[in-house]
Order: C-alpha cells, then structure tokens, then sequence
C-alpha cells in the first residue's frame, strides 16, 4: 500500500526571511485550520484563521515533549503570503 504525505516545506533558499515566532497568545477562543504539513517530520506548520486574521501555528515535536509557537497575527492576504513563502522556502 502506498503512503499518502502531505505538503512538505521546501528548504530554505539564500535571503530567506525570518518569521518573529513567539508562545501561542490565545487570540481567539478557536481558530480554523486551513492549511497544514506533513505530519511525518518532527515540526508542523498549521495555517490558522480567525475573524479575518491569521497565524502559522509551528508545532515542534521531540522526546521531550511538543514545543507550540505562532507567528505574528496578520491579515488574511498577508498571511497567506506568509504561508506560500514558508512552504517554498522564502521563509522559516
């Protein structure tokens, strides 16, 4: 039987931008996920929205526990800018 993967993030390419990851700041009581990664890699990308705004939920698993942090809240187009740079390596 064949594996199925999801997206996987392409590698950081030359000039890429750095994203200001902080703690999850617990916005909104709930959020849609309308994008994620493959769950086969140690860290997860999820893209959240919420009342017009968005984030990318970074989730970084290890032994020692899962490790959650978001990036900046932006609005709708601009973090599915973000969210296309993330997955084509423009930006970690």
């Amino acid at each position: 039987m064949e594996e199925f993967h999801g997206l996987h993030v392409k590698q950081l390419r030359e000039g890429h931008v750095a994203i200001d990851w902080s703690g999850p700041m617990g916005r909104f009581k709930s959020v849609r996920v309308r994008g994620y990664t493959c769950d086969c890699l140690p860290t997860v990308y999820e893209l959240c929205v919420a009342g017009g705004l968005g984030h990318i939920r970074r989730t970084e698993r290890s032994s020692k526990g899962d490790r959650v942090s978001e990036s900046p809240w932006l609005r709708d187009a601009e973090v599915k800018h973000l969210w296309h740079n993330l997955l084509e390596g423009h930006a970690r």
